[in-house]
């Protein structure tokens, strides 16, 4: 049986980062408003737990995204599928990641995501040339994470 999974980032602000990866690959940030409001009601957590960004209540340090077309709890607003969630850390990125995101270009061609990506915050950093394969670009989201525009 295969397993569920999540790639957790950590971050500076997560609800930032959430939102930039959100645009960038068309997902859905998660909300979870309803829960947050049952959590409170029931005394679960304290008003120190929760910020808003948005004009929403997220639980502080913490957002998600999730791929638009998977299942996800309606309370909770947690998907059941692709998913990244953003971690707020208090240490700062020092050294190169050792895992990171492609984003694949598509009818648009590979221009037109570069430019899509560097008007939501991302910076290039060098172009790779794969040869008669073509070539594609690294670059940095908002916070400084590696990540390939193919």
């Amino acid at each position: 049986m295969a397993l569920n999974w999540k790639l957790v980032i950590d971050s500076d602000n997560a609800a930032v980062l959430a939102d930039f990866w959100a645009a960038a690959l068309d997902y859905t940030v998660e909300d979870p408003d309803a829960l947050i409001g049952q959590l409170l009601a029931a005394g679960h957590i304290g008003e120190d737990a929760v910020t808003e960004h948005g004009g929403r209540r997220r639980f502080r340090g913490y957002a998600a995204i999730r791929h638009p077309e998977d299942p996800f709890d309606e309370t909770s607003g947690i998907g059941r599928g692709r998913r990244l969630l953003f971690q707020d850390v208090p240490e700062s990125k020092t050294v190169k990641n050792r895992l990171h995101i492609d984003v694949h270009a598509e009818s648009e061609g590979l221009d037109h995501l570069v430019a899509r990506l560097e008007s939501l915050g991302a910076t290039r950093v060098r172009e790779v040339d794969r040869g008669p394969a073509g070539h594609w670009w690294i670059m940095l989201d908002p916070e400084g994470n590696e990540f390939c525009a193919a």
